[in-house]
């Protein structure tokens, strides 16, 4: 098995609606909705690296930082071990990247494509009080 890409995620959640993003054309799972968060740097802690992600992504400063779950899931080019934090953000998140970016219902959560490794995370927010 290939070394796991450590990865950090953020469950925004705000009037019963929560915060997820479109993945960039010409990066992996391109086009899927997503947490959004990133990839942690070589040294990088979870919550450093949530708030350098949230920062780069959407110009916000996640507060409140708890973790909420974690999973690991092998796709056939890589492994990616993610870490799900449930958070409150100081600031409007605005895309910095040019990136789709919606407030979704929890219940339709799954009316949208998301990659492999959010499903245990969708039915889990689907199916409980918020974080």
């Amino acid at each position: 098995m290939n070394s796991a890409i450590v990865v950090a995620a953020a469950v925004v959640e705000r009037d019963g609606r929560v915060l997820v993003t479109r993945r960039q054309p010409g990066v992996h799972l391109a086009g899927l909705w997503e947490f959004p968060g990133g990839k942690c740097e070589p040294g990088e802690t979870l919550p450093a690296c949530l708030a350098r992600e949230l920062h780069e992504e959407l110009a916000v400063v996640p507060v409140n930082v708890r973790e909420l779950f974690s999973t690991t899931h092998e796709y056939a080019e890589k492994t990616v071990e993610i870490h799900f934090f449930g958070c409150d953000v100081v600031g409007e998140p605005i895309p910095q990247i040019g990136q789709d970016m919606r407030w979704v219902n929890r219940a339709d959560l799954s009316d949208l494509d998301f990659p492999a490794a959010d499903a245990q995370l969708i039915a889990r927010l689907r199916r409980t009080a918020a974080p």
